[in-house]
């Protein structure tokens, strides 16, 4: 928590004490079904909530985004960014429904608000967005060819509508076909642990 705390010092009391309820909540839900791997629950705030956060380094949501979060797991990047952007709507979907039942378990227990979880495949998802989000859930190619039905014409945010992923490792063959437009962001100049050293945001607009 602290780790939050050190790069967001602004937070609210409430997203404090939502930011403090998410180890229980997982380390709880995690012993049922499996979202995190066991090694990884004690590293939750940097491995997960740390690194979803790195997308509010990047852009800052105005009030009425919407956001979809692509392949979400247990509910990342969607939970942190859904606390940090409480004006902000976020729909997280998952093809794997257990997963999305512990995400919607974790966001009601800490009355999130502005979120909505649904067990589907991205190929199903309809709905239009500002922005989508994922963290490494398929190659880039392949995520931006699903995804780009979703994304909204009207922009609202200092960034165009687009794609925001968060990637490890060498990206460039990834976003070759993107070059000319996608941006790439090293997470380490966001955070300065060890673990980030390896860490890629990259912004596709759509």
């Amino acid at each position: 928590m602290e780790l939050i705390l050190k790069y967001f010092p602004n937070i609210t009391e409430i997203q404090k004490s939502q930011f403090e309820a998410l180890y229980a909540l997982y380390a709880d839900w995690n012993e049922k079904i499996n979202v995190i791997s066991r090694k990884d629950i004690e590293h939750l705030y940097e491995h997960h909530v740390l690194h979803s956060l790195a997308i509010a380094e990047i852009i800052h949501f105005q009030p009425g985004t919407t956001i979809l979060d692509v392949g979400t797991g247990g509910g990342f990047p969607g939970v942190p960014l859904a606390i940090m952007f409480p004006e902000t709507q976020f729909v997280l979907i998952d093809s794997i429904g257990k997963k999305i039942k512990v995400g919607t378990e974790v966001s009601t227990a800490i009355g999130l608000k502005n979120i909505k979880l649904k067990h589907l495949r991205v190929q199903d998802e309809k709905d239009k967005y500002d922005f989508v989000v994922s963290r490494a859930v398929m190659p880039l190619g392949d995520l931006v060819k699903l995804v780009q039905k979703n994304v909204s014409k009207k922009h609202k945010n200092a960034l165009p509508n687009g794609l925001i992923c968060l990637k490890g490792g060498e990206l460039q063959h990834e976003i070759q076909p993107y070059k000319n437009v996608a941006e790439l962001y090293d997470v380490s100049e966001f955070f300065a642990e060890e673990f980030f050293k390896t860490k890629k945001a990259v912004f596709v607009p759509l």
